[in-house]
Formats: C-alpha cells, sequence, structure tokens
C-alpha cells in the first residue's frame, strides 16, 4: 500500500474507452501487490509514517520495483497497535 498523487480519466476513443489510473503511485502499488504473499500487507515509507501509531510493522527490506529509479523500503503490516485510542 502506498499513497501519493495519480492520474485518473478515460482512456481510448469514442468507440472504445476504459477509466484507468496512472503514476507511480500506481506502479508502486502494483508492485507490492505482486510482492505480498496471501494474507499479507505490504506497505512503503510514507504510508508507514502516516499510520504508525495504529499498526505494528516488521521491516522486509528494500527493493527496486521495475519502472521505478530508486530503491524502495517496505515493511509487513503484522497487526494493529495496541495503544489506546484517543479521547478528544
Amino acid at each position: 500500500m502506498t499513497f501519493g498523487y495519480a492520474t485518473l480519466g478515460r482512456i481510448g476513443f469514442e468507440d472504445r474507452f476504459d477509466y484507468t489510473a496512472l503514476g507511480s503511485v500506481v506502479n508502486l502499488a502494483a508492485r507490492l501487490c505482486e510482492r505480498a504473499q496471501p494474507d499479507q500487507i505490504l506497505i512503503d515509507q510514507k504510508v508507514r509514517a502516516a499510520i504508525e501509531n495504529r499498526v505494528e510493522v516488521e521491516p522486509v527490506g528494500e527493493f527496486l520495483p521495475k519502472g521505478i529509479s530508486r530503491p524502495v523500503q517496505i515493511f509487513n503490516v503484522v497487526g494493529l497497535s495496541r495503544v489506546s485510542p484517543r479521547v478528544d
């Protein structure tokens, strides 16, 4: 799982078109899905930073996804954090 900007829209021509998402974030998400085992959730560093207080993760290591110019640190989500919920 990753997050970021993507281009969404209709691709094709008048009689035949489809909706799609394009961008490096889409590519990275696809590569993480390909790499994950059944029932495994892999996330990148951006997602880890955004949800670090809510989940427990273990580092998987770095890999260089096809189509991406630099290695990406990935993490396996192993469970929900035992932190008590915040009360506002």
